[in-house]
């Protein structure tokens, strides 16, 4: 492992602590008294108070034999004072001259024993009277510095460098922890709603025999001692109604599921959905608990039913309007395709402009037309409903029109935010849509259902009449945390494999210096500029070509050599 200057001067100093006797990752509890936060937002409580405190230290602005530091802990910041009179001796002033002056680093942790105090200027601060290295940081973190006009310079802000090392951007950003706090809010907002009316939180199955549930491409495993095939599950409804068939009149989920598709600033592989299914409801039932749950979640984690997203300010105050999703095609295309074939379907699509394929049926043409062509309008809550049979193969056909189901989607900000039925329990009925399901997969569509016996013969026990949601919660914590990329609301997004920095020896390093500056250059020239010897030029050349570096070829009977551009080398 190659280390960087800063690297090792830290294992340096690692090494001196431990020369003088201290343990930097010592493993006795360190019991602290106090948080930042309560100190801060309760001064005249603690002020002259002794306190333990334990965080990372952030900053350190040395004064002679007293100092200032910023401790940082999990609830905020604040300034510490030490003194080398205090936490040492003018006859022995090793832990202020040698330990905190040089052996410390930004990003240490450290715990302290001290009494709080306001300085002159106003600062609530801890004189430190005792001071613990608890753990030596390594790394040196990003130093990010904000001048006299409030400026940000140096920030941690590279969105995949954020992401890939989310431990940093917590340290260093602390608004970052505020998007995940709220998460959390979110999440226990919804579960005291549901905890409130009786219903039951499940677990079920993340290995599932069949993926089942929603239309969507499978993650697939094996399973050796059974030796099987197993899928990481797409949705958790089907097992959900298996407990309404059990007896539960009213269960919820909070799931990760995973879906093996394409990922962008909405959809991430792995996802959080929460599902929700009552016993003899309907899905109108189902809207106003919707519009009463939003409200709540908004209000609990907003202060207000107004949520800013983007440039849009969006109230979740109910009612949502409804719009039938037929009727929302009209509007926005001009096309009045209900009753409509296939083929005519296909024409359509064409004439606004959405490309087809042969794997497309009536569902996912129409699904098509409304995501192209009219879902981006629905800025303000709006219940999309009533979708065609073959769009939705477990929902009960509508009460008035039997080509049509009892469904919504709920649009905000013009993306879907949930999904609902009433529940198709006919197990005929629902036999026949998986056979259609099964008809459109036979003609390419890998998104289509598989067919769940199992299921069909729960429901051969008797289902009752009961309507069920799922709710994205990473799509509405971007909503409520006013995010718009799913990436800033999960801890650790997946990402594509970080690209491994090549080495270079140091000749080859002056090789590749000079490439950088001309990207060509005849094999002769290159050697005189490099100052090698032939054996180390030899050598350097072949390493360049050999980690595909450089090339060299031939160009009108001269060798060439260019340079071969790289993601990541090491200097």
């Amino acid at each position: 492992m190659q280390l960087s200057a800063l690297e090792i001067v830290r294992r340096e100093s690692l090494q001196k602590l431990r020369e003088l006797g201290i343990n930097p990752y010592p493993a006795e509890e360190f019991k602290t008294t106090a948080t930042i936060k309560q100190i801060t937002s309760n001064f005249d409580n603690f002020e002259g108070k002794e306190v333990v405190l334990a965080g990372r230290m952030m900053s350190r602005r040395i004064m002679g034999k007293a100092s200032f530091a910023e401790l940082k802990d999990a609830s905020g910041r604040m300034q510490i004072y030490v003194n080398r009179d205090e936490i040492s001796s003018e006859e022995n002033p090793i832990m202020y001259n040698t330990v905190f002056k040089k052996l410390l680093d930004m990003g240490d942790i450290i715990g302290v024993k001290g009494t709080v105090f306001k300085t002159n200027v106003g600062e609530v601060s801890v004189k430190v009277k005792e001071l613990t290295v608890l753990s030596k940081s390594l790394r040196p973190l990003p130093v990010v510095k904000t001048d006299a006009d409030g400026k940000v310079h140096d920030a941690f802000s590279d969105a995949e460098q954020r992401y890939r090392q989310r431990y940093v951007d917590l340290i260093v950003n602390d608004h970052v922890k505020e998007t995940f706090i709220k998460r959390t809010k979110i999440t226990n907002s919804i579960r005291n709603f549901f905890n409130e009316r009786g219903y039951l939180e499940v677990e079920t199955p993340i290995l599932q025999p069949i993926p089942g549930g929603a239309a969507a491409r499978p993650f697939i495993t094996h399973h050796n001692a059974l030796d099987i095939p197993l899928y990481l599950r797409i949705a958790n409804e089907l097992y959900l109604k298996r407990l309404i068939v059990g007896g539960f009149d009213a269960v919820y989920e909070f799931s990760k599921d995973f879906r093996n598709e394409g990922m962008d600033r909405t959809h991430n592989p792995e996802f959080t959905v929460m599902e929700l299914y009552v016993a003899y409801k309907d899905y109108n039932w189902m809207m106003e608990m919707t519009e009463e749950l939003l409200e709540k979640v908004a209000i609990d984690s907003n202060g207000t039913s107004e949520v800013q997203i983007g440039e849009h300010t969006v109230s979740f105050k109910a009612p949502y309007p409804r719009v039938p999703i037929l009727e929302a095609i009209k509007i926005h295309t001009g096309y009045d395709v209900a009753g409509m074939k296939e083929d005519e379907l296909k024409d359509v699509c064409r004439k606004v402009g959405i490309e087809v394929d042969d794997t497309m049926g009536i569902g996912k043409l129409i699904d098509e037309l409304f995501g192209e062509k009219c879902e981006h309008h629905y800025i303000q809550p709006t219940f999309i409903t009533d979708y065609p049979k073959e769009m939705s193969p477990l929902t009960k056909e509508h009460r008035t029109n039997s080509d049509l189901t009892e469904r919504f989607e709920l649009m905000v900000n013009g993306k879907e935010l949930a999904n609902a039925y009433s529940e198709l329990n006919d197990p005929i009925d629902q036999r026949e849509r998986f056979e259609d399901q099964l008809k459109l997969s036979a003609k390419g569509d890998d998104e289509a259902m598989f067919i769940d016996q199992d299921f069909i013969r729960a429901l051969e026990y008797g289902m009752p009449p009961t309507s069920g949601i799922g709710i994205g919660i990473d799509r509405l914590v971007m909503f409520m945390t006013n995010n718009s990329s799913i990436q800033e609301v999960l801890f650790f997004p997946q990402m594509k494999p970080e690209k491994k920095a090549i080495e270079m020896t140091d000749d080859e390093k002056t090789i590749h210096t000079i490439l950088e500056n001309v990207h060509t250059i005849d094999l002769s020239d290159l050697k005189t500029k490099s100052n090698l010897s032939n054996k180390k030029w030899d050598k350097a050349i072949k390493g360049l070509t050999n980690k595909k570096l450089a090339k060299v070829y031939k160009e009108d009977d001269n060798l060439k050599v260019g340079r071969i551009l790289q993601m990541s080398t090491k200097k």
